[in-house]
């Protein structure tokens, strides 16, 4: 059989990768919580033999059979559950794997994730056609992109665009920071924010005196980081924090891991929530 391995880039690729297997009723491996997230939100469920280990959304996702984390794949693992199409991001790898598994024939789709509204629209039209659920799809598009008009005619009238420093990690030595080309940093921007670290790409440990110089207006965090660390006190209690704008004022906003950082069917939500805490005065508009 011939290794087929796809790359898209939008609605139109998958469209034209779903024409071969019109007929096939596929046995998904869904490789990305974003994805996992999209094929229950579309009602195409039923399809999935297994998920990696970040596909924690929705609760039934769990018990599904699990193929390890997105980064590390083990090539075995996924090929125990003869699956005849794995759908994952660019983020998932090690590439070496992801060829190991094109190479016994089955087809390996890889959706981009640019960390921007579109990404999450051109994931949600590919999954609704690979699976059958394109008018599911377009609808849940249209949903997405309404929330994020109204955010966006809300943000327009927003009086400031407060700077955020988000930190992924802030035990056993320096936290590390969001720069650019990261989910933070683009869930930060959906949200009317700027991102208090632009230095660099990635994530990185910071020094004290970084923190002090970020000037930051809020600090963002997960809430499974708040309770690594015992609460938010013990995160204003860190000294550098502590003589910043946002630790003065005790500005410390917590959401959910996946709702904030999946870049999924949910972004209108976390972009809207993230936005209502950075500007106080748009919960008040009308």
């Amino acid at each position: 059989m011939i290794r087929r391995r796809v790359v898209l880039g939008g609605a139109a690729a998958a469209l034209a990768s779903s024409t071969s297997r019109a007929q096939k009723v596929p046995r998904i491996v869904s490789v990305g919580s974003s994805l996992t997230e999209i094929i229950y939100a579309v009602g195409a469920e039923s399809l999935l033999v297994g998920v990696d280990s970040t596909s924690l959304y929705p609760d039934a996702a769990r018990a599904l059979p699990q193929v390890g984390y997105m980064r590390a794949l083990s090539a075995e693992g996924v090929l125990a559950l003869r699956p005849t199409l794995i759908l994952s991001t660019t983020a998932a790898g090690p590439k070496t794997t992801l060829d190991q598994l094109g190479a016994t024939g089955i087809e390996v789709m890889i959706l981009p994730d640019n960390y921007d509204y579109e990404s999450v629209v051109n994931k949600i039209a590919a999954v609704g056609r690979v699976t059958g659920r394109a008018q599911e799809a377009d609808d849940l598009i249209a949903r997405g992109r309404a929330d994020m008009q109204a955010l966006a005619a809300k943000l327009a009238t927003a009086s400031s665009r407060p700077r955020v420093l988000f930190l992924l990690s802030m035990g056993g030595g320096a936290p590390q920071a969001a720069g650019r080309d990261t989910a933070a940093d683009g869930i930060i921007r959906l949200a009317g924010g700027i991102n208090a670290i632009d230095g660099y790409s990635g994530y990185r440990p910071l020094t004290p005196e970084a923190v002090i110089a970020s000037r930051t207006d809020f600090v963002l965090v997960t809430r499974q980081t708040v309770d690594a660390m015992g609460g938010v006190q013990a995160i204003l209690d860190q000294p550098a924090l502590s003589r910043t704008p946002a630790g003065r004022a005790g500005k410390v906003l917590q959401f959910d891991t996946l709702l904030l950082l999946g870049f999924g069917p949910r972004t209108p939500q976390a972009a809207t929530a993230l936005a209502a805490a950075l500007h106080p005065e748009l919960a008040r508009a009308p």
